[in-house]
């Protein structure tokens, strides 16, 4: 019952927390995960993630339900669900009756703007930890390059991510691992 416990409160804290939607939501999930619980090591999370990017809806439910039942079986997955969308309901209800009175004031305004760039440093914190991450596993050259190619394509050429990462998942699977890292 303990773990049912942590599990509610490891997804409904990155659920309360994650202002903005799934993405935002994904640094919150990484350090209860990962850190605080210590469900999961950085590899087994990038993993996760990966695969819930290539599938089709919100990322912070696909990551709740896979890491749910992992840890706790199908009761750990829909209470992890349950979790994650319930603070949204929540604060649905209550912003949305909130805001319709007092959307008109600058600090309103200046409060949804001032999100943007928190959420912007934390996936940046998050990719470079990851970045970091595939030194060991692929080397720097390799690792700037699979950035810089996934930037151009979805930045400058605009390929849908969940394409990038799907292409790269069959590369992963079908070219052969060579010996020593790239340094």
């Amino acid at each position: 019952m303990k773990k049912q416990l942590d599990i509610f409160i490891a997804f409904f804290r990155s659920g309360i927390l994650g202002f903005g939607g799934g993405p935002s939501a994904i640094p919150l999930v990484h350090k209860e995960v990962v850190g605080t619980y210590q469900w999961m090591s950085d590899e087994e999370f990038a993993d996760v993630l990966s695969i819930g990017n290539t599938l089709p809806g919100p990322i912070a439910t696909k990551m709740a339900g896979y890491i749910g039942y992992r840890v706790g079986g199908w009761l750990g997955m829909i209470n992890a669900l349950v979790a994650t969308i319930l603070p949204t309901v929540i604060l649905l209800i209550i912003l949305l009756t909130s805001l319709r009175e007092y959307k008109d004031f600058d600090f309103i305004a200046g409060m949804t703007n001032g999100v943007v760039p928190i959420v912007g440093v934390m996936m940046g914190v998050l990719t470079w930890d990851f970045l970091k991450k595939s030194k060991s596993a692929l080397g720097w050259k390799v690792g700037l390059i699979i950035l810089a190619a996934s930037f151009i394509s979805m930045i400058l050429l605009g390929i849908n991510a969940g394409i990038i990462i799907g292409i790269l998942l069959a590369l992963a699977l079908f070219l052969p691992v060579k010996g020593g890292n790239e340094q």
